[in-house]
């Protein structure tokens, strides 16, 4: 295994590893003391976290196994190849959070939700393993989700060997279309089952991708990923804003719409197109999305109130 570090003044402002992880955008890392969504106010990151890395286009053509965690400022971290990069990708590192937060509205609820979790930064996860793990979100506590992804990883996913430890790579498209409904029911997946099995069939035989999502306007690319089945337009939001870079998308989940009715009742517009239109303008527009994940991160765990 390689090792690095990445100092504090190469980040684009500040840096929160575990709010960055643990706040509910992302179900593909692992805390290795198995402590992952069981503290929904600490911060830092000291704790090692753990995924395997698919290909990446333009960034790694190879899986690669990455551990990370946060020392003083500092991001060490261990991997079968130069982390930087990934690290830099998956974590958008490069975003410059102060230019984002000045581009957000200076409203009082959106401000202390920055003054909650300071150097929370949004993610961006593999297409694929974003679009499985937000249809299994439907109704589910973050552990909940965070596990399914585990078991099925542990289930269908390559075994990789780094150092002394063995670690599962999150099924391909290929593994989990193979699967049947039985197999994935048995993992707790619920109704869900049939969903994540059709999904998976329908990237593996080339009928859809998630990714060619990122080519389309926004509106458009939210359309095509209802396509997937179990995805309707909220699950399509989550794939679009935390994988595919669309950081005006607004996921128009429980906490923002109990948000919208209490704080911006004139952006209830009768439909989730018009709802969701009208709360990206009033949160900012092309940054409105980090404004609704710090939104809806302090909502969730009561560091502001509503």
């Amino acid at each position: 295994m390689e090792r690095g570090a990445i100092p504090p003044g190469d980040l684009a402002g500040p840096f929160d590893l575990q709010s960055t992880l643990e706040s509910g955008q992302t179900y593909l890392w692992t805390r290795a003391d198995g402590a992952m969504f069981e503290d929904d106010v600490a911060h830092g990151g000291s704790a090692w976290y753990e995924t395997v890395v698919p290909p990446l286009d333009g960034v790694g053509n190879s899986r690669a196994v990455v551990r990370v965690r946060q020392v003083d400022g500092r991001l060490e971290w261990e991997s079968t190849t130069d982390a930087v990069p990934l690290l830099t990708h998956l974590l958008r590192l490069d975003d410059d959070l102060t230019a984002v937060r000045a581009a957000c509205p200076d409203l009082p609820l959106v401000q202390r939700s920055f003054d909650a979790y300071p150097g929370m930064r949004l993610v961006r996860d593999p297409p694929f393993g974003a679009l499985v793990s937000f249809i299994c979100s439907a109704q589910m506590r973050v552990a909940r989700i965070h596990g399914m992804q585990v078991s099925l990883a542990e289930a269908f996913g390559d075994r990789v060997t780094a150092g002394s430890r063995t670690y599962h790579a999150y099924p391909t498209p290929d593994a989990l279309a193979a699967a049947t409904e039985t197999d994935l029911r048995e993992l707790s997946l619920g109704y869900r089952a049939p969903y994540v099995r059709r999904t998976a069939e329908m990237v593996a035989e080339d009928e859809a991708d998630p990714a060619a999502a990122r080519e389309l306007p926004y509106e458009e690319a939210r359309d095509y990923l209802t396509r997937f089945v179990g995805v309707g337009e909220k699950v399509a939001d989550c794939v679009l804003l935390f994988s595919l870079g669309f950081l005006h998308a607004v996921p128009l989940d429980t906490w923002i719409q109990t948000a919208i009715a209490d704080h911006f009742p004139d952006c209830e517009r009768g439909s989730y197109a018009e709802t969701s239109r009208a709360i990206r303008e009033r949160l900012g527009g092309a940054y409105a999305g980090y404004a609704q994940t710090y939104l809806f991160y302090a909502l969730r765990t009561g560091r502001i109130g509503e």
